[in-house]
C-alpha cells in the first residue's frame, strides 16, 4: 500500500511543475486523497460490500470535489490535476500513468445494467480539461484528449482526439509538437501545436485549390503555344478572356487561416 502511494506521489511531482515536496502533495493534493478513498471503495465494492463503498464515495466527493464510482478500475500513478468536477462511471478503466483534468466526464451512453457502458483508458492518456468521453469503448496508448473535446468513438494509439464531436488527428501528423511537453512525456491539457482538425482541412484545400489553378494556367499557355505555331490546324482554339496566370490568393487565404 505504502508503496503504491509513494509511486502516486512520485508521478505528481515528475508531472506537476508546481508540486514542490511530497508531503505539499501528500497532504494538499486532491487528486491523490481521491485515489486513496477510491481504492478503499473499489476494495468495499468488489467485497460485496455495495453500500459502504458508494458512501465512502460520496465522501470522497464532498471532500474533493472528484466523483469516482466504486466500481471503477484505475491504474497505478494516474495523475488527477486540480479535477474538480471530474466524473468517472461504474465501468470506466483507467490504464497506468494517465493525466486527468478538471471537469472530465468519463461517462455511459447506455441504460441497461451490467453492460460495458464506460470507456477505457489506455495506459499513458491525456485527457483535457472539460473533455467528455461518452462510451464504452476504448481509448488507444497514449493518446490525448484535447480540452472540451466530446468523443464518442474509439480513439487509436498515440493519436489526438479534439472537437465537438471530437476528430481523429494521427500522432505521424505532427511529430515535431511540443518539444518541451515531449521531454516530460505528456503534453498539458491534451492540447498540442496544429491540432486543430477544421484548420487543418481547411489548408489542405486551400493548398490543393492553388495547385489546380497553377495547373490550370500552365494548360492555357500551351495552348496558347499551340495557337501561335504555323502548322497549327483551324481556327482560334483559346478563348480571349482565358485565365492565363495564377489569381488563386492563398496566401492570404492561409493567413487567414493562422497558417
Amino acid at each position: 500500500m505504502f508503496s503504491r502511494l509513494r509511486s502516486d506521489v512520485q508521478c505528481i511531482l515528475e508531472r506537476d511543475p508546481a508540486a514542490r515536496t511530497a508531503w505539499e502533495v501528500l497532504t494538499c493534493y486532491p487528486g491523490i486523497h481521491a485515489l486513496i478513498l477510491h481504492r478503499r471503495a473499489h476494495w468495499c465494492w468488489t467485497h460485496g460490500l455495495k453500500w459502504l463503498g458508494r458512501f465512502i464515495s460520496h465522501l470522497s466527493r464532498g471532500i474533493t470535489g472528484i466523483e469516482i464510482h466504486p466500481g471503477a478500475k484505475i491504474g497505478h500513478c494516474v495523475f488527477f490535476d486540480h479535477a474538480m468536477g471530474v466524473v468517472v462511471g461504474e465501468t470506466a478503466e483507467i490504464g497506468d500513468g494517465c493525466t486527468i483534468y478538471q471537469g472530465v466526464t468519463l461517462g455511459g451512453t447506455s441504460l441497461y445494467k451490467g453492460a460495458k457502458r464506460h470507456p477505457t483508458l489506455g495506459r499513458n492518456v491525456v485527457v483535457g480539461a472539460g473533455a467528455q468521453v461518452l462510451g464504452g469503448f476504448t481509448v488507444g496508448d497514449g493518446a490525448r484528449i484535447g480540452s472540451n473535446a466530446v468523443v464518442v468513438k474509439p480513439v487509436p494509439a498515440g493519436a489526438t482526439a479534439v472537437g465537438n464531436p471530437a476528430r481523429i488527428i494521427q500522432a505521424e501528423a505532427d511529430v515535431k509538437r511540443e518539444e518541451a511537453a515531449s521531454q516530460m512525456g505528456f503534453s498539458a491539457y491534451g492540447v498540442t501545436q496544429n491540432d486543430d482538425p477544421l484548420s487543418q482541412a481547411m489548408r489542405g484545400l486551400i493548398d490543393n485549390a492553388a495547385g489546380q489553378e497553377h495547373q490550370i494556367a500552365l494548360l492555357w499557355r500551351a495552348l496558347e503555344q499551340l495557337q501561335a505555331s504555323p502548322t497549327r490546324p483551324g481556327k482560334d482554339c483559346v478563348p480571349s478572356d482565358a485565365a492565363r496566370q495564377e489569381s488563386f490568393e492563398a496566401d492570404k487565404l492561409n493567413q487567414l487561416m493562422g497558417k
